[in-house]
This record gives C-alpha cells, structure tokens and sequence, in this order.
C-alpha cells in the first residue's frame, strides 16, 4: 500500500510539472493581410486589367466580413489600412466611378451611398480612387466590430490588429493624401480609446510594467500567462521608418501608447514585436527572434500568387518559422485558383509555437484549452 501511494504521488507530481501554463508568445494563429479587402468590380477590374494586368491580379481577393473571419475561419491577427480624412469626404467620390461612367460602364455600388464617408474621422481602404471597397469603411466601424465580437466570445486568445497608416499619393491619381503628422497619429489611439475600455485591450504599458524597456520586461518577466489576457485586443502599428519614429517620439518605450511597433533593432526600448514578412528570406531570423521571446508576423502568400499556383513553399516556411502570426488572403481556399489556403491541422484557431512552445505538453486548439 505505502508503494502505490508513493507511485500515485510521483506520478501526480510529475503531470503538474509537465502541464506548463502557455504564454502569448507560445502560440501560435493565423491572420489575414488587408482584412478589410473586397476586389474591385467587373468593370473597374476590367479596367484596371487594361492598365496592368499583374496589378489587377494583385488586388483579386477578397476577405469575409471581421464576425465571420473571428468565427467560422478562426482568424486571430487581422490588418487595417489607414487613412487619414479630418474633414471629411475625401473618399467619397473615387475617380475610377466617374472614368467608367464616362466610358457607358458600370461603376458599381456607390461606396458613400449612407453618407459614412463624409464625416470626419479615419476611413480604412486599400488605394485611393482605384481599389476603395471595404466591408469596414472607417476606423470605428472596424474597432466596433471587432469589440463586439470579442465581448461575445471572451474566452478567445487575444487578437491582434496590425494597423497601416498611409498617407502615399500616387501621382496618376487625383486624390491627394493628408500626412500622418503627429496630431493625426494620436488620432489613432484616440478612437481605440473611444471604442475599447482600457482593460479590454493589452498595451505596450502592460508588457512593461516597472522596467525602463519593452526587451526588459521580456527578460525580466516574459509575455503574461495566455489564460491573463484571453478576450483581449492588442494593436501593432505596421508602419516602419520616419511614421514609426514619429509614432515613438516622446512615447519613451512606447509609455502612454496603444500600439506596439516594430523596433529598428532588438535593443530598442520599444522592441517587442517585429514584422517579417518573407519566412524564405528571414527563415533563420524570424526564429532566432522568436527564441529570444519577440512576437513576429510573417506573410504566408502574397498578390494571390500562391493561390493561383498552389505554391505551398512560402506558406510551409511561415508556418515553420515559429512567427506567432502568419498573414495570408486565403485562409480558406479559392476553387477557381487552386486548393491553397492557410489552415492548421483539425482547423484548430491556435497551436503551440514550433519554436518556442514544445515545451507546453498541449494537443489540440489552445484557445479551447
């Protein structure tokens, strides 16, 4: 008797000491680049295709509505472009609907046709004039959203929202751009805040806590335990170079801000999640990153090539790399393409991270753990 009891003691011992409690970093889920997107339609694709037929085929794809890219396809990352409009009704009245008017052709569903686009405010769609169509046509549509799906499923892993601010004119389009200066940054936390309680979302502040620096508060403590921050939105500003740095200024370790970004260098007091989009490339890299307990997002196709190819290469690297995000327009197939798509094995929305999350002695979907 005393042998058994023995035996059941080590062997209980030994299960609580196996069953290590995953971090955000240890995981692993799929995301969709420019969420948002909806292809142009027949008319101004057919048009567009006179122009450039590599780039109309670049922009032919087309993402669920956010609900349904949360629920049914299990998406966990997702991407907004961001522009600029303070006064309002910038993005009204695209150039492309007149040239096709002209032309005796269809120019397809007015996209102001409520007057959402008039109002002041941030609009979210991909390029000015040429490819404006969105299943959210402003920040705050997007944010409400994706709060209130998130307030239905609470037990969800935290969900990122990458966001790209732009403010690029392109010279053979009319619509001139207004410049992401400092004002029309904060404006971007600003409707995060305005839409999201402070507790419902992870920041750089959190991560932080007491040390001087994000990579500190790596070192030191670590991403937080996942089941902490489950039902939790966290958002990354996609943009590098000078918008980075001006995003940065005066936000010491990013203290104060909603986004995280994408550091220059690992060293950087900012540092804690990096973009990496080419798993070929930066293979080696975005694991050596992730092993040093960074967050990555890699992209697993680009301008449906992939799709129309059934090129799996790019794909099976990114979901090999053991970046905590991998990006991709097909996380279901597209019949007329090809059987590519982007799916863990069992449909599962996350997994333990190849690289860093081996350890975790969990099978199955983490987020139902």
């Amino acid at each position: 008797m005393l042998i058994l009891r023995v035996f059941l003691v080590v062997t209980l011992f030994s299960a609580c000491c196996l069953a290590v409690e995953p971090r955000l970093n240890q995981i692993q889920v799929i995301g969709t680049h420019n969420s948002y997107h909806v292809a142009p339609h027949a008319d101004l694709m057919g048009l567009l295709k006179a122009t450039s037929k590599t780039l109309a085929e670049g922009l032919d794809y087309t993402h669920k509505p956010l609900s349904e890219q949360f629920g049914r396809q299990g998406i966990r990352q997702i991407e907004l472009d961001v522009f600029a409009d303070p006064q309002g009704g910038l993005f009204a009245k695209p150039s492309s609907r007149k040239t096709l008017k002209a032309l005796g052709k269809d120019p397809g569903p007015d996209p102001d046709v409520d007057g959402v686009l008039r109002r002041p405010g941030l609009k979210v769609l991909h390029v000015q004039d040429i490819d404006y169509v969105s299943t959210v046509r402003t920040f705050t549509i997007a944010l409400q959203q994706i709060r209130e799906w998130s307030q239905q499923n609470p037990n969800h892993v935290p969900i990122m929202v990458l966001v790209e601010v732009k403010d690029g004119s392109v010279p053979a389009l009319p619509t001139k751009l207004v410049p992401f200066d400092r004002v029309a940054l904060d404006s971007v936390d600003r409707e995060i805040d305005a839409v999201f309680a402070r507790e419902a979302i992870f920041t750089p502040d959190d991560l932080r806590g007491r040390c001087e620096s994000l990579p500190q508060a790596i070192k030191e403590h670590g991403w937080p335990i996942l089941d902490t921050v489950r039902g939790k939105v966290m958002f990354g500003l996609d943009n590098e170079g000078k918008t980075r740095d001006l995003y940065l200024e005066r936000h010491h370790a990013l203290a104060g801000r909603r986004m995280f970004a994408t550091a220059p260098e690992e060293d950087h007091p900012a540092a804690a999640w990096f973009k990496i989009n080419d798993p070929i490339k930066s293979f080696d890299r975005i694991q050596e990153i992730v092993s040093k307990g960074f967050l990555v997002r890699t992209r697993a196709d680009a301008d449906t090539r992939q799709a129309r190819t059934n090129d799996l290469t790019q794909r099976d690297k990114a979901l090999a790399s053991g970046a905590q995000f991998v990006s991709t327009d097909y996380p279901e197939p597209r019949p007329d393409f090809s059987s590519y798509c982007v799916q863990f094995e069992g449909k599962v929305v996350a997994r333990p991270n190849p690289v860093n999350g081996r350890s975790l002695n969990i099978t199955g979907d983490v987020e139902r753990q």
